[in-house]
């Protein structure tokens, strides 16, 4: 059986004047459908370019990937498009909800460039948002909810488009920690009931909601394995956060 993601090989380089930079450096992974994983390192790890790669809004320099059995890393920018709108469902940090638009009609807008018809859209676009507790809501506008419930609305519109993969991308970021939790717990509900959560992050204490931990550092997988395991959190080539304080209080 094949892997909902599979990445084989895969190095992005950028070359910035005489400096070549490796963003990913050769990374091998796979994703099963049903999983909850986290993408976990720090600035500079590469997870941003990786989560680029799997969300289809970016293609390696080398290497494979193949979504559900698809080769798209040769695609181009149409056809990435095409497969983003029909296999992935994002979730922002910033939420990016349209100010002007209702919460129902932000929860239907990838299902408008979809173009599925008018009646079905308004259909499972209730459906998401009964799924995420908001379908009380669904005439209001984005500014009238809380961080919490606009963030649930963008999980709704993730879930509109029934993606094979949501991806995560530090969806707590803009978020107090008792409505982060919620958000992670909500995540956690939606894999539970068989959605394939992929989860970007640079904080261990979300990372390990996950049920497997990806680490990246410089370009490179480091640790891939449970979450609970001790050594998905630690980060070797780095001092302890005291010792980073200390010296920056030097500084």
């Amino acid at each position: 059986m094949s892997h909902l993601i599979e990445l084989k090989d895969i190095y992005k380089i950028y070359h910035m004047g005489e400096e070549t930079v490796h963003a990913l450096d050769g990374i091998n992974l796979t994703v099963d459908q049903g999983e909850f994983v986290a993408i976990v390192g720090s600035s500079g790890s590469g997870k941003s370019t990786a989560m680029n790669i799997i969300g289809c809004l970016d293609v390696p320099t080398s290497g494979s990937y193949h979504l559900g059995g698809v080769d798209v890393s040769t695609m181009d920018d149409d056809q990435q498009a095409e497969i983003r709108n029909k296999m992935l469902g994002f979730i922002f940090q910033q939420y990016n909800l349209i100010p002007k638009l209702s919460v129902l009609e932000n929860v239907e807008l990838p299902l408008l460039y979809a173009g599925v018809p008018a009646e079905e859209r308004r259909d499972r676009a209730i459906r998401s948002l009964e799924r995420v507790g908001l379908a009380d809501k669904w005439k209001h506008l984005p500014s009238q909810l809380s961080g919490g419930q606009q963030q649930r609305v963008s999980i709704a519109r993730a879930l509109a488009g029934s993606p094979s993969v949501i991806l995560a991308d530090e969806p707590t970021g803009a978020l107090d920690s008792r409505t982060g939790r919620e958000v992670l717990s909500f995540l956690k509900q939606l894999n539970r009931e068989g959605d394939t959560v992929v989860l970007i992050t640079h904080d261990n204490s979300i990372a390990v909601r996950a049920d497997r931990i990806i680490r990246l550092q410089d370009g490179r997988i480091i640790y891939d394995g449970d979450a609970h395991d001790p050594r998905a959190v630690v980060q070797p080539d780095e001092p302890p956060e005291a010792d980073i304080a200390e010296q920056e209080g030097a500084v």
